[in-house]
């Protein structure tokens, strides 16, 4: 059969390895914004790809925003790219991302914007300052030499508005009559040029021409001047980007809404090209600069059909793609049919041969288990009667013991001690009398007991009803056990250090945790209800929980139960019966990383925020052992920088050599807080300090510690301390 199971396998590999795969490649491209043009630049780029087999393209959008932009390319970096294509968003914000990126081995092409970083592999752009001298000798034309002229620029620190402002700046050096009335800031969209325009207008007198840094923003302007009352002549309108379709700039120079554009090629698909060319060790050019021109009413018409047809041919090479999908798809279903198909075929024969087995084993195993009962009954019958001898020795010297003077004299924890032992004992006689009473086929309720049961036990009682004084600030335990001997055990060797909360099954400790919430648990596996692996699992899975260590108590001690112990979230594992030293040790053990987190922002945190050259004081070094320095070194670097309101986990991160993942998670383990949680204590520490030691109002405080506002300082301190900020000083 197990040769059978092979084979069945093997041939499936076979099939669904039929055609062999090809090498594939995984390209990100970063938008520094979403519109028009790079909408176009992006389908062209999605095109080109299935020219190319195995080409995956993944595209990020960063809507003008520099840091959006940073987190994208990082994400791109995490998914695994093998080049990234990015489009700038301003020249020195995305600098840094760019030369990580090309430091751990991805090649980097920028295109249409430059960036202040030199460690890009290849750049691909049109001549920015060419397009916006070239306008400006247009204008010049238009307007016979003479004229007042606003400028609307491009988004401020992006390489384009620099460039085409000053190729249109030194354009029209050469025309002293042609005057600049005005360079208003813009970011490239049609909305923002509408405002600035209007907002500016009523200061403005006979402007004969506007120049707009790309298409949208002169389209704004156009709309702004036609709202104006004080305008009786609308001036010439001029952008760039020159865009085919029904909304491009070649359209709207037709139609008379711009006097004209400037054609600004998106070039996806040489942008893919020269990607794939370096990924394949192909020659490349490191530096290329695209060809434009100008578009006037005289040639609007011939580029705008040009354009149409363009896009004509791209929507029917869209929609052959999409029938070619298609067929491939039907085609891999039909194989995945066929493979299928062999598989129940191949499935129901090797059934058939198990089937054949399992009747010619039932007969076999038919005719042994009866034998099988017989030598099990035998074996239980020998020992049960083997365990009498044992027993008798335990109840014996328990009964004499107690009925001695110096029984009476044992402490409350020693009394309590021995009437856990008496009961056991007591219980192990009932199950053993038992155990004969079914093996013989007797069936009464009658129980053979000695005389050390229930007078006994009934007799200590009372003196195990001491409890023992707890240390004030001690930390909690809940105890989760259905056996009220191991309670009673429990408590005793754990009250004098800690204090104690006790459940009888895993849905009644589940209860006390979310009210109580421990700083400990302990908890049995078998109990009713809900056991000891479902109660750890709903423990580590609820919000109000989920820090809370666990330790599981067991008599099962194979490698399975430990690793399904380990699976269901439990931090230790102890097997019964077991050592109390060793309980105590491994719960000291683990309530060290409460200790740790209870007193990490206790010193200095203002005094820290203050000098931020300052080193940890020994002090605070010792407060913490030797394989803790990472905790020091997070705390030294939060402590420095807890006035910048803009510290992120990121950063806090970087600076330790980790990514945002392995943080959180160390600090988490650590401390069983998220980095954020522990951000947050230590602002409030150093506020609460900062309170009591200065008189700086609250919302200097705020604001020093790193908080938005101080209405959100005020909320996390009383969430924190009880307490409001202001009541510190009463």
């Amino acid at each position: 059969m197990t040769k059978a199971f092979i084979y069945f396998f093997v041939l499936l590999t076979v099939f669904s390895s039929c055609g062999g795969k090809k090498t594939k490649y995984k390209i990100g491209i970063s938008q520094c914004s979403g519109d028009v043009w790079r909408n176009k630049q992006n389908a062209e780029l999605d095109m080109e790809s299935n020219f190319h087999e195995g080409v995956t393209l993944c595209f990020a959008t960063a809507y003008d925003d520099s840091r959006r932009q940073i987190l994208q390319i990082d994400s791109l970096v995490s998914l695994g790219i093998d080049l990234l294509i990015v489009a700038p968003n301003q020249v020195e914000s995305i600098s840094e991302v760019i030369d990580r990126t090309a430091e751990s081995g991805i090649p980097v092409i920028v295109f249409e914007r430059k960036t202040g970083s030199t460690k890009y592999t290849a750049f691909m752009s049109a001549d920015n300052y060419e397009m916006g001298f070239q306008m400006g000798r247009y204008v010049a034309t238009q307007l016979f030499n003479k004229g007042r002229v606003l400028e609307i620029k491009g988004l401020p620190g992006s390489s384009p508005a620099t460039e085409r402002h000053e190729g249109f700046v030194n354009a029209l050096k050469d025309f002293p009559e042609i005057e600049i009335v005005a360079s208003v800031e813009g970011d490239w969209t049609q909305e923002k040029a509408y405002n600035e325009v209007k907002h500016i207008l009523p200061q403005l007198e006979n402007i004969d021409l506007v120049f707009g840094h790309n298409d949208r923003s002169a389209l704004g302007a156009r709309k702004a001047f036609e709202e104006s009352s004080s305008i009786k002549k609308l001036p010439k309108f001029c952008g760039i980007d020159g865009l085919p379709g029904k909304d491009g700039g070649i359209k709207l120079v037709r139609d008379s809404l711009l006097d004209a554009s400037y054609i600004y090629p998106t070039c996806g698909d040489k942008l893919l090209i020269l990607a794939l060319d370096i990924l394949e060790g192909r020659p490349y050019q490191k530096e290329t600069l695209l060809s434009s021109a100008i578009v006037t009413p005289e040639n609007a018409s011939v580029q705008y059909m040009s354009g149409e047809e363009i896009i004509n041919q791209q929507n029917r090479l869209e929609i052959l793609r999409n029938k070619a999908e298609n067929y491939l798809q039907e085609l891999t279903n039909q194989k995945a049919m066929t493979i299928m198909t062999a598989s129940v075929v191949i499935l129901l024969l090797v059934m058939m041969v198990v089937v054949y087995k399992y009747w010619l084993q039932k007969i076999r195993i038919n005719s042994e288990r009866e034998k099988m009962a017989q030598q099990q009954l035998e074996f239980y019958t020998e020992i049960s009667h083997q365990l009498r001898t044992p027993l008798t020795l335990i109840e014996g010297p328990l009964s004499r013991l107690s009925s001695t003077d110096e029984f009476k004299k044992l402490s409350p924890e020693n009394s309590e001690m021995f009437t856990i032992l008496c009961r056991n004992a007591a219980r192990l006689s009932e199950l053993i009398n038992r155990l004969l009473e079914r093996q013989s086929g007797k069936h009464s309720g009658e129980l053979s007991f000695s005389e050390i049961d229930t007078m006994t036990v009934q007799n200590l009682n009372p003196a195990a009803q001491n409890i023992v004084k707890t240390p004030e600030n001690a930390f909690t335990l809940l105890i989760v056990d259905d056996n009220a001997d191991i309670l009673t055990y429990l408590r005793t060797i754990l009250s004098g250090s800690y204090n104690i909360f006790e459940a009888s099954d895993g849905n009644a400790g589940l209860q006390k945790a979310e009210k109580e919430v421990p700083d400990l648990i302990i908890s049995d596996i078998m109990m009713p209800v809900m056991d000891g692996l479902e109660f750890c699992r709903r423990i580590k899975e609820n919000i109000i929980t989920s820090h809370i260590p666990v330790i599981l108590l067991t008599a099962r001690s194979l490698d399975e139960n430990f690793v399904e112990g380990f699976q269901s979230g439990a931090d230790a594992y102890i097997t019964k019966p077991f050592s109390q030293d060793l309980l105590l040790a491994r719960i000291d053990n683990l309530l060290k990383n409460r200790r740790l987190l209870k007193n990490i922002w206790e010193n200095n945190a203002y005094n820290s925020n203050k000098a931020e050259t300052q080193e940890p004081q020994q002090n605070n070094e010792k407060t913490f052992a030797t394989e803790d320095v990472f905790i020091q070194r997070f705390k030294a670097f939060v402590e420095k920088n807890l006035s910048n309101s803009e510290l992120s986990v990121e950063t806090i991160a970087a600076e330790l050599g980790l990514s945002r993942v392995q943080l959180y998670r160390k600090i988490k383990a650590l401390t069983g807080c998220t980095p954020v949680d522990l951000l947050r204590k230590a602002r409030l520490a150093c506020g609460k300090e900062m309170l009591s030691l200065t008189t700086k109002s609250v919302s200097e405080i705020a604001y020093s510690t790193g908080f938005t506002s101080p209405a959100y300082f005020t909320k996390c301190f009383k969430d924190e301390y009880g307490i409001a900020p202001g009541e510190i000083r009463k």
